[in-house]
């Protein structure tokens, strides 16, 4: 590989962990509202199946970049970008917490009850987000280069899918639990949004496998990688 190569390829890494670290944050910033993702009335445990947060909306966005930078880039650029994660979230919250304590002008258009209604739980949901990612991104890593090695880089969907679905539950049960332990949820909610998350990021870990192959194809043709191929950054 070239030297122009490379550098093309760093600009792309810095792109997809630019990506991964907006998702992660913002899934923080904006799970306190909830909305239903499917039109039929269901309900189990006596919470209707499909009621999620918004917070779970990017979300799954950070578990496929990380199996792409690790097809493409490797196990050890993969974990830097979870840790990268890490930071970002720790430094949003105390961004968060030193806009909440700065008190709010007479005619400032968001005074300081709403802007503690809305960011107040922010703190629990990081610290439970954080948690909850570590355990999981750590999982799906571990996962996703345990399949790859057995399948010496081939059959993608197989490491792609079975990393995603035991990590995305272990992420959505630490969270929920994280809440409901906190109170900022009621544990009778519980069984409905574990089931209802876990639900909706299986469905969108199918959804996204066509695109997991279509990216690694285009990474393959354009820096002519072989199968099991990975690109070494400077």
């Amino acid at each position: 590989m070239t030297l122009t190569d490379k550098l093309v390829a760093q600009r792309i890494y810095l792109f997809l962990a630019a990506l991964f670290i907006t998702s992660l944050v913002v899934s923080n910033l904006i799970f306190q509202k909830f909305f239903y993702w499917y039109p039929l009335d269901i309900e189990i445990f006596g919470t209707k199946l499909f009621e999620i947060s918004v917070g779970i909306l990017p979300y799954p966005i950070t578990f496929l970049i990380t199996d792409l930078i690790s097809e493409i880039y490797g196990k050890k650029k993969a974990n830097q970008v979870v840790f990268a994660g890490i930071f970002a979230s720790a430094f949003s919250l105390l961004i968060i917490y030193t806009a909440n304590a700065v008190p709010a002008t007479e005619w400032s258009p968001v005074q300081n009850d709403l802007f503690s209604k809305v960011f107040g739980s922010t703190a629990v949901a990081v610290f439970a987000s954080m948690m909850a990612y570590l355990i999981a991104q750590f999982i799906d890593i571990q996962i996703y280069h345990f399949w790859k090695r057995l399948t010496k880089g081939k059959h993608l969907w197989i490491r792609n899918n079975f990393s995603t679905f035991l990590s995305q539950f272990v992420d959505t049960f630490t969270v929920l639990f994280l809440l409901c332990s906190f109170e900022k949820i009621s544990w009778d909610l519980f069984p409905g949004l574990l089931i209802a998350g876990f639900i909706f990021k299986i469905i969108i870990a199918i959804i996204d496998t066509p695109f997991l192959y279509l990216t690694v194809y285009l990474f393959r043709k354009r820096f002519n990688l072989k199968v099991n191929e990975e690109i070494e950054l400077i």
